[in-house]
């Protein structure tokens, strides 16, 4: 079993999409790692994030073969009665590729599952399509790491950060 998790960070003249693979939600440090550099993305629409970071992540989960048996991204799957940037990835990827949502705040009438990690009194949101919502919260659940967000997720965040800043850093 492969598992990706994806970030995207943006500055202002485009995006860094990152990806870390792993076999195991347990898992500390990630198989392999993939970034990608895109053009300016969508302008940010509240509701319609994924406007804006799924054509991203399309393109740098291109870059993977085979792709994943299952998709983390950092963001809602669905929005309580609307689809999100997790669902519309779901349909991109032809319904056949689960994918778990991991939100850090709450999105006004999202109805994702509270999970609480190491000594955090703030909670993780976590939402899923194509494998059951609660089978989704158990797995962040258990990753790897003391701390509300998981080693992994905080991996990939860091590594679409420094590729961004790699860009932005002036040449010597």
């Amino acid at each position: 079993m492969m598992i990706a998790a994806t970030d995207v960070h943006y500055f202002e003249t485009g995006c860094a999409a990152a990806c870390v693979l792993f076999s195991d939600y347990s898992d500390r440090r990630p198989t392999a790692s993939y970034t990608r550099i895109l053009p300016p993305p969508a302008d940010y629409v509240p509701g319609e994030f994924y406007r804006r970071e799924l054509p991203c992540i399309v393109t740098l989960l291109r870059q993977i073969n085979p792709l994943p048996n299952e998709i983390v991204i950092d963001g809602y799957v669905t929005l309580g009665d609307s689809p999100g940037l997790g669902h519309y990835l779901f349909k991109s990827l032809g319904s056949e590729i689960p994918v778990v949502g991991v939100a850090k705040s709450r999105f006004k009438g999202s109805f994702g599952i509270e999970v609480f990690r190491g000594k955090s009194t703030r909670p993780l949101y976590i939402t899923s399509a194509g494998t059951e919502p609660q089978k989704a919260a158990e797995k962040i659940r258990t990753m790897h790491g003391a701390y509300r967000i998981p080693t992994l997720l905080r991996q990939v965040d860091i590594l679409a950060r420094e590729r961004a800043g790699q860009l932005l850093s002036p040449k010597s």
